[in-house]
């Protein structure tokens, strides 16, 4: 991109228009591992040619007309929270940097819904309705340094989302500009049959088929009271049970994780007992619904072979929950991490378990294979696996990847879904295949092109390459 085209953006948009070295730095890539390990390493990687910061919706479809209009490249960046590589800029693209959008547009207690801009910090967002006695209910791990336009395009889900819902079941409406600058208001009533539903363009698109300014979610009143349980299984299938027969029995505990015995060791040394799993929940909402809840989750518990364990293990993951990792911690200590979420039927996930670990604990390197769970649904569960290797810093990246590729290996074998809830990225698109299908993917490409004729949104993201 030449010096001609960012003095006539800053023609067209003013002083948004950034270039200093500092900030096209910090916006080269968002929070994916892969992307840390390359800085760490000093692996060339480019920066954006300019940062974009608008304050308002006009400002955005003033840079889309633009950008169309020149073949000129856009990438959005919320929070760059993103773990899968959503965010990875050239000098070739121009980053709109959402975080400047973070005004809360209204917030309406008797229809129960709230309005903010798309770079709303979501931890601020939730600490604005819960002063008025209500909650968005999403809690994402990255809660705190994720924006709300961020979880839209995520597809993101929150830790109580047993209970609660996904972001896709709690988001109201989307305001959005397309590729073209036409702003679209997608969503206006509580449901419709007004054909296809088109907040789902954007939702889970990774800033490929335009750019979400707003975003309207549906709030919940504040929870009357809170309540923990805790158990203990024999293996993790026999938890599995466990929690999908509390999931059938029609009870919904905004939290179900469950932790095989090295996270439990890892997690909570506290309350490890030798080869156990560890499932808790953690119960809110009316106090007469609860303590049901409470004592008939126990007994479906029992009658699964589990056995009770100290509700203090729920309480003490309240209060470290959304603890984020750094990278950059583990690459001093020739040490390379992720975590792999992933999900299936019931009748499938436990194969997953036992490929995934099997597959992971046999590749020479590798110290640390493990899982959890914590997503439930009526027709199957998540999971959540962990990895750690040792190896030489030049080997680091070829680990991560093979490590990424066992897991998803095993997924598709046992016939799961490749991506739960942090998107698909650059990490995921080589097998969306897996859950999409031939047809599906050309499918996306179709509506990615019609959409975005020109090509300009976050190109080499999430669309599968032909």
């Amino acid at each position: 991109m030449s010096d001609a085209i960012v003095e006539a953006l800053r023609i067209e948009l003013g002083e948004i228009v950034r270039t200093d070295a500092e900030i096209l730095q910090a916006r080269r890539h968002d929070y994916w591992a892969a992307s840390h390990l390359r800085e760490w390493l000093d692996t060339a990687m480019e920066s954006p040619r300019c940062v974009v910061q608008p304050t308002e919706t006009a400002q955005v479809q003033a840079l889309l007309r633009y950008a169309t209009a020149n073949r000129i490249a856009v990438v959005p960046f919320g929070l760059g929270s993103g773990v899968c590589g959503g965010v990875l800029t050239t000098h070739d693209v121009v980053l709109l940097d959402l975080s400047t959008m973070n005004q809360t547009r209204e917030i309406d207690g008797h229809n129960l819904l709230a309005t903010f801009e798309a770079g709303k910090n979501g931890m601020e967002a939730e600490e604005e309705v819960a002063a008025l006695g209500l909650t968005i209910g999403h809690w994402p791990q990255s809660i705190a340094v994720s924006s709300v336009g961020g979880w839209i395009s995520t597809r993101a889900s929150g830790q109580f989302s047993t209970a609660y819902g996904n972001i896709e079941d709690i988001v109201y409406s989307i305001e959005a500009v397309l590729p073209n600058g036409d702003l679209v208001q997608l969503g206006k009533a509580p449901r419709a049959a007004a054909g296809p539903d088109l907040r789902h363009v954007l939702m889970g698109a990774e800033g490929t088929m335009g750019v979400v300014t707003g975003v309207t979610l549906s709030l919940r009143k504040a929870p009357e009271t809170r309540a923990y349980s805790a158990f203990y299984a024999n293996s993790m299938p026999q938890g599995i049970e466990a929690q999908r027969r509390i999931m059938h029995a029609d009870w919904r505990p905004p939290v179900m994780r469950q932790y095989d015995s090295i996270e439990v060791k890892r997690n909570f040394p506290d309350h490890a007992q030798p080869d156990k799993a560890l499932l808790f929940m953690v119960h809110e909402g009316p106090a007469a619904r609860v303590a049901v809840e409470i004592a008939d989750t126990a007994r479906i518990a029992s009658e699964a072979g589990l056995t009770p364990a100290a509700s203090a293990v729920a309480e003490e993951w309240m209060g470290k929950r959304n603890h984020v990792v750094a990278w950059k911690d583990f690459f001093e200590r020739g040490v390379v991490v992720d975590t792999i979420e992933i999900s299936a039927p019931w009748s499938k996930i436990d194969a997953i378990y036992s490929d995934a670990v099997a597959s992971l604990r046999s590749r020479d390197g590798v110290v640390n294979a493990s899982a959890h769970s914590s997503h439930a649904y009526r027709s199957g569960v998540n999971y959540y696996f962990s990895f750690a290797a040792v190896c030489a810093p030049e080997a680091m990246e070829e680990m991560y990847f093979d490590c990424w590729d066992r897991v998803m290996q095993a997924t598709i074998k046992h016939g799961g879904g490749v991506a739960h809830h942090h998107g698909a990225g650059r990490l995921r698109k080589p097998y969306l295949v897996n859950d999409l299908g031939e047809n599906g993917v050309a499918l996306l490409r179709s509506l990615k092109a019609a959409v975005d004729p020109s090509g300009i949104m976050n190109p080499g993201n999430l669309i599968p390459d032909v």
